[in-house]
């Protein structure tokens, strides 16, 4: 979240031989702060805001001027002032009158109506026809504890208080952050961000999370989004194209400017539980444009972790016929499981220039920060910081730069690596042990007992164990160097296994090399996690996994190439050898005559699938998403997610006679799919289109065929290309095959208007599936559910062949688990 705008207005210069220091404050006829209102020299480009107290400082060349101060919801005050020396002015704003025009008796349409129509008519214009233009940004975000209980699911929250600077209540500040932007515009998509200084309390290694792109909150569009994860369907504008169909209107006024008049127009939702706002809008007479904004979402809207936001918006005049957010400040309040949160982010732009539109190569790179850009000191932010800082923040940078200097030093990493590496038996059989060394940036982390142990009907009870290292080898660009083993030993069939592997970062990617022996699934593409098969096996005997042995040695790369083609290669080699069950067990006897064979093909007989063989492979994949947008840091870049769908080409070969391989083939497929697109208020959608073929066939064995994604359990890992209701193993192929899958996500547009649902936030689903192959001709399935959170109910039924699944229509639980 990030945001506002503030003043800097028109073009006129001031040459200035001398600067002096203005302070002030603004409160209303009461003494109240007015936060974060607009000050100005009037007819310059000099400008600041009030911060969160009502105080503000600027920086005056000497003469006459004329002092402004606006607000939304306030009569805006010019003042003369005379600078010869650094001064302090007091500004009291009053609350804004609006007159009410007169209203033809037996009219029984609301004057605002007719006003919106009119903003609703130039939306499209003032959207599209802005000029493109260049301006600086401020920004600043500040978030405060305002409640958190004492302890956390075992976690000293005292403790974490007083190490991140909170009083003994556990309030405070937890972010601090400020930063400075140029940004360069074609409206309406086209954008472009230079951050050129960044600042977060109590760190002076990252850089702030405060980003300009973050502020285009245009209410000439349609809808917003606002904050990703804040709801799941977009914000209805107050004057979108349907807004009559979200809201009703009510006329507060008209106030009467110097040159311009505004009307105020209480914006009211006509439903809860729709994406709307509630509050008050303010129009100009005349071009029908926005003036400011005072508005607020609640819980009501179906917002998610927020109690409310409160979104104000201020423009300005660039020039006759181009208008731009003069100040935008998001303020927000929320809490849960015990926890409150309060704060703001407020923007502020200046320097405001029209200029010719740039070449569109220019806005590939959407976000650059300088290097450097986290080094700026005390002083240059003294010099540069437009909106002043509270007493209770710039104790906050002092509080936290003092603790970044404790917690940095080896003495206090040391202590806090002994405290935290302490050998805990409960967590160690629960969750597993960690032990770092911040100081060096290295961690050696062993699986947890509880997670590590499995059944299955090969091996019986299985203890399945890992161990991993890593050392950060590059802070700025995230990257580590990683060491894992895993030991796995079957207690029913005796067989030892285990690999283990390193990865090492290169420049445009990472290297991995690994080998040794290990249990794995028959599906290459995986059929359940062993999690889930462990339950459904020892519980009710239903042995869904059917696995196989491989000893292997195998090296892979990931890179990533400039213009954002992915490239994943690799070279393996396997000896592989099928499975027989070692064991019938089950913890209720009477479900053992489910207990199938481990060959999928003759569940009554052990038959093996395979004989023993060994394999030699060769495989390449190239994926692009069509997007070449990026942003880059100082000695990285990252490409951006693309609204168009990605594209994957995936080669393997068999190659025969190498190192003893026993197989020959060639199989090439590609993928064409996207998921989450965004259809406004009507929800998302997902699809992946799928298909290939064996070019070469000559010498192939089970673990080589085409496999695909079958469900049987109730409670299934679900994703998109998963078929609810086939089988794991017996539709494999060494043949041609195309798969479609497609799904819809509304979004809650219907379970929120339902009162009893509403605050569940259930998200409706709708899915297809489609698989043809040289045995299955044209199977399909349908599926609908509902969602919430990451846990789904759906209803999955079968569509055309009979006799391909063991149900035509089945109940599936969709359920993500933290380990497999």
């Amino acid at each position: 979240m990030i945001l506002t705008c503030l003043a800097c207005c028109f073009t006129v210069q001031v040459a200035l031989a001398q600067q002096f220091r203005l302070t002030g404050s603004v409160r209303d006829p009461n003494g109240e702060p007015i936060p974060f209102a607009t000050v100005y020299l009037q007819h310059t480009n000099i400008g600041t805001a009030a911060n969160s107290e009502g105080d503000f400082l600027l920086r005056v060349p000497a003469g006459n001027h004329r002092l402004l101060v606006r607000a939304v919801g306030y009569q805006q005050t010019v003042q003369p002032i005379a600078i010869d020396q650094d001064r302090h002015v007091d500004a009291v704003l009053t609350p804004a009158s609006f007159q009410l025009e007169e209203v033809v008796v037996g009219n029984a349409e609301d004057p605002a109506y007719r006003i919106i129509r009119l903003a609703m008519q130039k939306r499209r214009t003032y959207l599209e026809d802005a000029t493109p233009y260049s301006a600086n940004v401020y920004i600043k975000g500040v978030q405060r504890l305002l409640q958190a209980p004492s302890s956390f699911l075992g976690v000293d929250v005292d403790r974490i208080g007083r190490e991140i600077g909170l009083d003994s209540n556990r309030t405070g500040i937890v972010y601090l952050s400020e930063s400075e932007s140029h940004i360069t515009v074609h409206p309406p998509n086209a954008f472009r961000e230079e951050m050129r200084s960044s600042k977060i309390s109590g760190n002076n290694r990252a850089f702030s999370f405060n980003r300009a792109s973050d502020l285009r909150l245009n209410f000439y569009e349609n809808t917003q989004t606002i904050v990703e994860g804040l709801s799941p369907r977009p914000f209805v504008s107050p004057i979108a194209d349907n807004a009559m169909a979200y809201y009703r209107y009510r006329y507060l006024g008209r106030m009467d400017g110097d040159s311009l008049s505004i009307h105020k127009i209480e914006v009211i939702p006509r439903r809860k539980g729709e994406p709307v706002y509630a509050g008050d809008l303010y129009i100009i007479d005349g071009s029908w444009r926005i003036h400011s904004i005072n508005l607020m979402l609640t819980k009501d809207a179906s917002i998610n972790l927020l109690d409310t936001l409160v979104i104000k918006q201020e423009f300005i005049p660039i020039s006759e016929s181009q208008w731009h957010p003069a100040q935008v400040n998001l303020d927000f309040v929320g809490g849960l499981l015990g926890f409150r949160i309060g704060g703001y982010f407020v923007a502020v732009f200046s320097d405001y220039t029209l200029r010719d539109a740039p070449s569109p190569k220019v806005y590939r790179e959407v976000l650059r920060i300088e290097a450097g850009a986290n080094e700026k000191d005390s002083a240059y932010w003294g010099a540069h910081r437009p909106l002043a800082l509270t007493e209770e923040e710039a104790l906050d940078y002092v509080r936290k730069d003092r603790i970044r200097r404790r917690r940095e030093s080896k003495p206090y990493l040391d202590s806090l690596d002994r405290e935290t590496n302490r050998f805990k038996p409960a967590g160690f059989l629960l969750t597993g042990h960690q032990h770092r060394n911040r100081y060096r940036r290295t961690t050696l982390a062993f699986d947890g007992l509880a997670n590590s142990l499995l059944y299955n009907s090969v091996e019986g009870f299985t203890l399945n164990y890992g161990v991993r290292y890593s050392k950060q080898v590059d802070t700025l660009r995230r990257r580590s160097l990683a060491v894992v083993g895993n030991l796995r030993y079957g207690f029913a069939n005796e067989r030892l296994n285990g690999h283990g592997g390193l990865t090492i970062p290169i420049n445009w990617g990472q290297v991995s090399v690994s080998g040794g022996s290990q249990v794995s699934d028959l599906n290459r593409r995986g059929s359940l996690p062993a999690a889930f098969n462990t339950i459904n096996t020892w519980l009710l005997g239903r042995n869904y996994q059917k696995l196989h042995e491989r000893r292997f040695v195998q090296v892979d790369g990931q890179f990533t190439l400039p213009a954002n083609i992915q490239i994943d290669a690799g070279v393996h080699w396997e000896d592989r050898q099928w499975l027989p069950n070692s064991t019938d067990y089950v913890l209720f006897s009477r479900y053992r005559r489910h207990i199938t064979s481990n060959n999928p093909f003759t569940p009554d007989s052990d038959t093996p699938l395979f004989n023993r063989h060994q394999a030699f492979l060769i495989s390449l994949a190239l994926a692009y998403d069509f997007g070449t947008a990026y942003e880059t840091y100082p000695h990285r870049r990252v490409y951006l997610p693309s609204k168009y769908p990605k594209f994957r080409l995936i080669y393997t070969k068999g190659v025969p006679q190498v190192l003893g391989s026993d197989v020959d083939y060639d199989l090439l497929r590609a993928e064409l799919g996207k998921e989450n697109i965004r259809l406004g208020l009507y929800g998302n959608i997902s699809f992946l289109l799928s298909g290939g073929a064996f070019l070469n066939e000559n010498a192939h064995f089970y673990p080589d065929l085409h496999h695909f994604e079958g469900t049987k359990t109730l409670v299934t890992d679900q994703r998109l290309s998963s078929l609810l209701l086939l089988d794991y193993y017996l539709h494999s192929t060494a043949g041609r095959f195309a798969e479609a899958h497609a799904e819809y996500n509304m979004a809650t547009m219907l379970t929120s208007k339902v009162p009893l649902l509403r605050r569940l936030r259930l998200q409706e689903i709708l899915g297809f599936h489609y698989l043809n192959t040289p045995t299955i001709r044209h199977y399909g399935e349908v599926h609908g559910g509902i969602q919430w959170n990451n846990i789904r109910v759906m209803y999955a039924r079968s569509l055309g062949i009979k006799d391909i699944t063991d149900k035509p229509h089945a109940i599936r639980i969709g359920l993500r688990l933290p380990f497999n």
